[in-house]
């Protein structure tokens, strides 16, 4: 069983902005199992159960779908909390999270490396005590001229950007379906030569 993590900060404040672009994949995963995330006490997160990507003749997969109540820069303890709670490794783990070093909508999948500079992957990475887990790179691109990354990382996305929006989110929803159900090689192969 995989857990996936949508990446972001709690609260109205920061609903559709940039960093929390992996809780915007989270919620149009949940739609698609016509369901909704729960409080999870346990974990500090909003999680569900939900079986994933039955479409196409293809046996849904069961995962963990969440987005955790605390602040980006601690995401690890909540995420860690969910693992334990549910079983489940840290090599089943697949974070969704924004990403400074893409260009806007721009998809990678992968398996491991760095941070990148990113406080949520960092918090996680020293919660579980590894980076062997799995993570769906979200394309923001870098800010314009000498804006300040973190602010940008907390702004809204720009009127052409938020009209790709929902596709993009589909499409991201639709690579975490594919590992789900055929793993990271084939979802890998897929999404990077789309």
């Amino acid at each position: 069983m995989f857990t996936v993590v949508g990446l972001g900060n709690p609260g109205p404040k920061y609903e559709q902005t940039r960093h929390n672009i992996g809780q915007t994949v989270i919620g149009e995963l949940t739609a698609l199992a016509g369901t909704a995330l729960q409080s999870h006490r346990q974990s500090n997160t909003r999680a569900v159960s939900v079986r994933c990507g039955a479409a196409g003749g293809h046996a849904a997969e069961q995962a963990i779908l969440a987005v955790t109540n605390s602040y980006m820069n601690t995401s690890g303890t909540p995420v860690a909390a969910l693992l334990r709670y549910f079983h489940c490794a840290p090599e089943t783990l697949l974070v969704i999270h924004d990403d400074l070093d893409l260009p806007f909508g721009v998809l990678k999948l992968k398996r491991g490396g760095g941070e990148g500079g990113h406080n949520g992957l960092r918090s996680i990475t020293q919660a579980l005590g590894t980076k062997n887990y799995l993570r769906l790179r979200f394309g923001i691109g870098r800010p314009p001229g000498r804006r300040d990354p973190a602010d940008f990382v907390l702004s809204r996305f720009t009127k052409e950007e938020a009209a790709d929006l929902p596709l993009l989110v589909d499409r991201a929803a639709h690579a975490v379906e594919d590992v789900l159900q055929n793993g990271l090689e084939q979802a890998q192969m897929r999404l990077h030569t789309h």
